[in-house]
């Protein structure tokens, strides 16, 4: 009974059946979202009782065979025709037998190419998160939080705050960003977008030229359109606690004043790699004693919980607006809780990120 025990143990990682349960039931729905997106809706709703599942089980199964290598879908149906012979055979050979032997067999193939490509996922989950900071930096008179969940293991959104001049520690350039498209090709798009930013504010270009050159750069990239970016780039002065900014296509950023209040930062133009010669509009605000940024990306208000009921702008709006006055990781935390509590276990189809910018009291330094 002990080594049942502990080979239960190691088996469920200690978690309880209601979790194991939970996790099965997200991990066969995003399957099946996945699996089911080669089918036609339209000729889907137009069946209905016993004719719509065996569509869906047709669907289905082609969709996975055609997912697996020419070799590994001969295995497949090769092990299925034994187990209908095995069923029907008058001769002495254990077709069943001989057909769970060619499953495990191509489990083991699949398995171990998953496992080699999640290490390579990992190597480069690592290798992005060298090009986010780990810490905020310290900026006069701001408090900053930030926070990022994958929807693989890597990511398409991209946030930073950063001082293109560490030295003289003047102007503080702050970013969030969301690449389209998911996984790999998304994240290698945001590594050549914070190469480029980097480099640009390096060379002590303005918002205006910051975001000009980065939509040409952009552009030169896009797959004809295909790959753009949405983007809010900032310039905050410590001195005058004024933030420069542009909206390039990206969700508006919310600025809570102190008074309760909310104001939207929709001032900008077109996400990056859209129109060559697209012009952008800047603006500037003064951040107030005990006023909070949010900046964020769409995975936030397009999460959705099991009934595929989306979170929502009016529920992120009311999350800002009963914000309590925390610092910038505390306010951080309170904002994800909330859109944790609405989503519960559901596996999420988009990266979620977010960024807090706090303007603290002026008697703090």
């Amino acid at each position: 009974m002990n080594r049942l025990r502990q080979f239960w143990q190691r088996v469920s990682e200690g978690r309880q059946i209601n979790d194991l349960w939970s996790q099965f039931t997200a991990d066969a729905r995003a399957s099946y979202s996945f699996y089911m997106k080669e089918a036609d809706a339209e000729d889907l709703e137009g069946r209905r009782g016993f004719r719509r599942y065996v569509h869906i089980a047709k669907t289905l199964f082609w969709s996975m065979l055609m997912k697996m290598t020419p070799a590994r879908r001969v295995l497949l149906l090769v092990a299925l025709a034994m187990l209908v012979i095995g069923r029907n055979a008058a001769f002495d050979v254990n077709f069943e037998a001989l057909a769970a032997f060619l499953f495990l067999l191509l489990l083991s193939l699949e398995l171990a190419d998953k496992v080699t490509m999640k290490r390579d996922l990992e190597i480069a989950r690592e290798i992005q998160m060298w090009l986010v900071p780990s810490q905020p930096p310290d900026v006069p008179g701001v408090d900053i939080g930030f926070a990022t969940r994958p929807q693989n293991s890597v990511a398409g959104d991209y946030y930073d705050a950063f001082y293109p001049n560490p030295e003289e520690r003047g102007r503080l350039v702050v970013v969030i960003a969301d690449v389209a498209g998911k996984s790999v090709p998304a994240a290698l798009l945001m590594a050549t977008l914070q190469a480029s930013l980097r480099t640009i504010a390096g060379e002590g270009a303005s918002v205006e030229d910051l975001v000009t050159r980065l939509n040409r750069y952009a552009c030169s990239h896009s797959l004809e359109g295909r790959r753009f970016t949405t983007a809010v780039l900032g310039e905050y002065d410590p001195a005058s606690r004024r933030l420069t900014y542009v909206n390039a296509g990206h969700n508006a950023p919310i600025l809570r004043r102190a008074n309760g209040t909310l104001e939207s930062l929709t001032f900008g133009g077109l996400p990056l790699g859209i129109e060559l010669d697209s012009q952008y509009e800047t603006s500037s605000l003064e951040l107030g004693p005990g006023d909070v940024l949010i900046l964020f990306t769409d995975g936030v208000v397009e999460a959705f919980n099991q009934a595929g009921e989306e979170f929502g702008n009016d529920r992120w709006l009311g999350a800002i607006r009963s914000l309590p006055d925390w610092n910038a990781q505390e306010t951080l935390q309170f904002l994800m809780k909330r859109v944790d509590e609405f989503v519960g276990a559901t596996r999420q189809s988009d990266d979620i990120t977010c960024l807090v910018f706090r303007s603290k009291q002026r008697n703090v330094l």
